[in-house]
């Protein structure tokens, strides 16, 4: 059972990280940038993460379904065998 949580965290980790790693980069530049210019306006901050966000989602958005998909295959012809 162990072994199940643990690919369940591991799959969580490999999906999320690609849209929090490019939101996290983002928000430094943007950070930088109204540090520097003293501009402190919010939708500065936060209309080029959501883009961001939509276009690794766009990129990526196959893969991750895929994995999940995978995972959720395995969990459901895998349960017999979990039960015992």
């Amino acid at each position: 059972m162990e072994a199940v949580a643990r690919d369940a965290l591991w799959l969580l980790v490999q999906v999320g990280a690609p849209l929090l790693l490019a939101a996290l980069a983002v928000a430094v530049l943007i950070s930088l940038f109204q540090a520097a210019t003293q501009i402190l306006e919010p939708t500065l901050a936060f209309v080029p993460k959501l883009v961001i966000v939509i276009v690794v989602l766009v990129l990526l958005g196959s893969w991750m379904g895929s994995q999940l998909v995978e995972f959720a295959r395995d969990m459901l012809t895998g349960f017999p065998g979990l039960i015992e």
